[in-house]
């Protein structure tokens, strides 16, 4: 009896470290993410930064969009998440600075969604400026607003610029991708799915966090 006792405390107290154990063990880098060579600068070093890299042409972009929009909503105040648009080829190029317009016009927060859904359920055609324009003004913006924003420089050189030389930091090949910290890349060919791609993108939140608590 008293080694059945001894026994069954070995197991309690084994327990917890074996499901950390697990946890650890769950999500390996090379197998369901990879490790950036060189780490990429993030914007605010206090915080851990998740960044998805995507294109709203992309339909595995548009079905991750809805699991990231719930998802970014819970996230606490210590994870800074946000938009970082591909640009691989001219379509991409210009729905990125589409991406841009809006966000220097205050409405990329109400337009993102629906530029999913344009495309995706509506068929819509976004490849011109003008295509665009009629997109922007059909949700609330004025075409003149929308061109100028549109044609800036900060927009049309600075911002292109940037996102383009981040994703070639990133190293991505494809989207959605998922960047954490400016260290790993997670993608969906590699984590399983677009919901396992969340659950990495936790582990590894929470493997920066233990890192970051310990400087």
């Amino acid at each position: 009896m008293l080694k059945k006792v001894v026994w069954l405390w070995a197991v309690i107290l084994f327990l917890p470290v074996s499901l950390a154990n697990a946890a650890e063990e769950q999500w390996v880098a090379g197998q369901h993410y990879d490790v950036l060579p060189y780490p990429v600068r993030t914007r605010d070093s206090s915080k851990i930064e998740v960044v998805e890299l995507f294109w709203y042409g992309c339909p595995h972009c548009d079905k991750l969009n809805p699991l990231i929009t719930a998802w970014e909503k819970k996230l606490p105040d210590d994870v800074d998440f946000w938009f970082s648009p591909a640009i691989f080829g001219k379509s991409w190029k210009i729905h990125a600075q589409a991406f841009y317009a809006a966000e220097a016009l205050g409405v990329q927060g109400k337009l993102h969604d629906k530029f999913f859904d344009a495309l995706h359920r509506e068929r819509l055609k976004l490849n011109t400026e003008d295509q665009l324009a009629s997109f922007f003004v059909r949700n609330g913006v004025k075409e003149e607003d929308f061109r100028k924003a549109f044609n800036s420089f900060s927009v049309k050189k600075s911002k292109l610029d940037q996102a383009e030389s981040r994703g070639k930091s990133y190293r991505a090949t494809g989207v959605p991708a998922l960047i954490v910290n400016g260290k790993y890349r997670i993608a969906a060919t590699k984590a399983g799915s677009h919901q396992n791609m969340i659950k990495v993108a936790e582990f590894l939140i929470e493997k920066e966090r233990a890192a970051m608590a310990v400087k």
